[in-house]
């Protein structure tokens, strides 16, 4: 079994077309047919089933899918390790994160980061943590940054708790405080937000869930204004006097927003620096994650 094959194998399957896979590997289709009849001889089992024009993959072919880009995720990442040369003059780290924490932890970290090693390549992926560990878990990244519990929690990574960050309320300042004849002047409890109209972030991303469920614990369901949007599209939402949105304390400093402290028990979320438990993350990785655990 060669690397090779595998590029092709993977290929194949991305595409479900022949032709389409060998163009984007740059071989000649009639080379990478063979290619993977070889393999599939190799390996015992055909790994497509192939019709004029529906290629689908056979039980042995998905069973070797997730193992062929694993596979190939961790050759770049030797071949990554070993091009790096002293100093850490080159290389590159893929740095997953949630939207909330790239617009709050990141700027500063990734700017000390870049001053250190200006010749190193930073590739950050904004997603939801469930979406983050699924690349790790494929290889697809070197770090991620976390919100803890996971929903489904991985034997094979390994979390290093970063930081504990209360969530507070903003709202535009030209419009009435959240929770205003409720709450105290300073604080509101999240059962003030009851009645108030709510920006709220699209399925999937941790902060809906903490929102959510901190208002069903207070005994009301959450009132929504606008629904499914990623940060910057909620601070935004919000500047414009469409409602009010509950956020980490970092995000609110920088959004130039009201913020409003909330009352005790004062929602949190628990951040993580999570990466494969099998591999060790290449250098340059290693050295962003110093500096992180260092902040």
């Amino acid at each position: 079994m060669h690397l090779q094959q595998l590029r092709y194998f993977v290929a194949v399957a991305e595409t479900r077309h022949f032709t389409r896979a060998a163009e984007l590997v740059h071989v000649a289709q009639p080379s990478l047919s063979q290619q993977i009849r070889a393999l599939e001889r190799e390996l015992g089992a055909d790994l497509f089933l192939r019709a004029r024009g529906n290629i689908t993959l056979t039980d042995a072919g998905e069973a070797l899918l997730p193992l062929a880009r694993r596979i190939l995720a961790d050759t770049e990442t030797a071949r990554q390790e070993v091009q790096e040369v002293a100093q850490l003059r080159r290389g590159r780290v893929r740095l997953g994160a949630t939207p909330s924490l790239c617009t709050g932890l990141l700027p500063d970290v990734l700017r000390a980061f870049h001053d250190r090693y200006p010749g190193v390549r930073l590739l950050i992926e904004e997603g939801g943590s469930h979406d983050l560990v699924r690349e790790l878990a494929r290889g697809a990244l070197d770090l991620a940054l976390v919100v803890l519990p996971l929903r489904t929690p991985s034997p094979a990574l390994t979390t290093v708790e970063l930081l504990r960050e209360d969530l507070v309320v903003v709202s535009s300042p030209e419009t009435a405080p959240p929770g205003h004849g409720r709450g105290s002047a300073r604080r509101v409890r999240i059962a003030d937000l009851e009645g108030e109209r709510l920006v709220m972030f699209r399925h999937g991303y941790d902060l809906r869930e903490l929102t959510v469920e901190a208002c069903r614990a207070a005994g009301f369901e959450p009132d929504f204004a606008v629904e499914g949007g990623e940060m910057d599209a909620v601070l935004g939402f919000v500047r414009a006097g469409l409602g009010v949105a509950v956020v980490p304390r970092m995000v609110a400093e920088r959004a130039g927003l009201r913020v409003t402290p909330l009352a005790a028990p004062v929602p949190s979320r628990t951040v993580a620096l999570a990466h494969r438990s099998d591999v060790a993350p290449p250098r340059a990785a290693r050295e962003l994650q110093r500096l992180l655990l260092e902040r």
